[in-house]
């Protein structure tokens, strides 16, 4: 008796298994599930850290992500080694916007965001990746649903695939892996939080109300000293040397202008004002929004304009190519020169 009660358990135990095995969903199913949830939201908040190893030295990130439906976004990116504030992308009913608050400057984008390339830390847009791609691979582990896509990345050609991890019962975001032609992992973006039953202000996506976060931490006049000025150099110099620098005092600030000759010229400005701007319109860009690693970046036909660590950047070039203009940018990354 005991013998055939034996039998029978094993035999349970196997239907068991099978029937588990039946049970777990295919990629087609799980494409469905992510994409009616996506439609299902009226919108979510997020929290990430991203690192970056895409230029001399690792960057990373804490990001705050914010999105109501349909098209209203936040995205606020702070930077370890940034002591002067954070800068938020941030899309309302008047457009797309880079600000950096501490500085109060603002850039506003003709062309489409986050549509217009891959956004590893925006559901959406991981979601439109795997949906695109059809020929997406899929894997399921203990507790995820793990994909990995082709990438859009318009001002990067070196990243042309992420691995997505989703929670499987969830559905929602939890470690996404940008990776390089050889398939190594140069970005990666963890998850900590993700709600998607989230609450929002009116005027949370005002450009108004963002301009004034970290305004506290703004270089000032008067009561306060501003930060010395510390001139910084590109570690890439595509082939060129410094062969001028040139200091401007200016009514209320600092700028150093450096010429670059060889084997392709360019120029970099860098300024520091010692007194907050009163807020003024936006600097409208005919370009894209580019990450550089250390900041957000603008970038219009030959020139690239940033801001890092409470300075003003602006790289020029006619001879440099955009994959080029780039990568100088992101390597300006506080080496002083002595």
């Amino acid at each position: 008796m005991k013998k055939k009660f034996g039998i029978w358990m094993v035999i349970v135990f196997g239907l068991i298994l099978v029937l588990a095995a039946c049970g777990e969903k295919s990629q087609e199913d799980v494409v469905e599930k992510l994409e009616s949830k996506l439609e299902a939201m009226n919108g979510y908040k997020a929290k990430a850290e991203m690192k970056m190893n895409t230029g001399q030295e690792d960057q990373k990130y804490n990001i705050n992500i914010w999105h109501k439906k349909k098209d209203f976004y936040r995205v606020e990116l702070t930077n370890d080694q940034d002591k002067k504030g954070s800068q938020i992308i941030l899309k309302n009913e008047d457009g797309v916007f880079v600000l950096s608050p501490a500085l109060n400057k603002s850039f506003k984008f003709q062309k489409e965001w986050p549509e217009n390339g891959s956004q590893p830390y925006l559901f959406q847009s991981l979601v439109n990746d795997v949906m695109k791609d059809k020929e997406a691979s899929f894997k399921v582990s203990d507790n995820y649903y793990i994909f990995e896509t082709k990438t859009n990345y318009q001002s990067n050609n070196n990243l042309p695939y992420q691995e997505i991890y989703f929670d499987k019962k969830t559905y929602t975001p939890v470690m996404v892996k940008v990776l390089d032609k050889d398939k190594k992992a140069l970005v990666e973006v963890n998850f900590s939080e993700f709600n998607t039953e989230p609450t929002f202000n009116d005027d949370d996506f005002s450009m108004e109300k963002n301009m004034t976060t970290g305004l506290t931490d703004a270089p000032v006049s008067g009561d306060g000293e501003a930060d010395a000025f510390t001139v910084v150099y590109p570690l890439n110099m595509a082939g060129s040397e410094l062969v001028e620098q040139k200091e401007v005092e200016l009514e209320n600030g600092q700028r150093v202008i450096m010429t670059f000759s060889g084997e392709k010229n360019f120029t970099l400005i860098e300024e520091k004002m010692e007194v907050i701007p009163t807020m003024s319109s936006p600097q409208v860009v005919d370009g894209e929004i580019v990450n550089l690693g250390h900041s957000i970046g603008a970038l219009s036909g030959s020139t690239i304009e940033w801001s890092n660590n409470g300075m003003n950047f602006i790289l020029a070039s006619d001879e440099l190519t955009k994959e080029q203009l780039i990568n100088v940018a992101k390597s300006v990354q506080g080496k002083e020169v002595k």
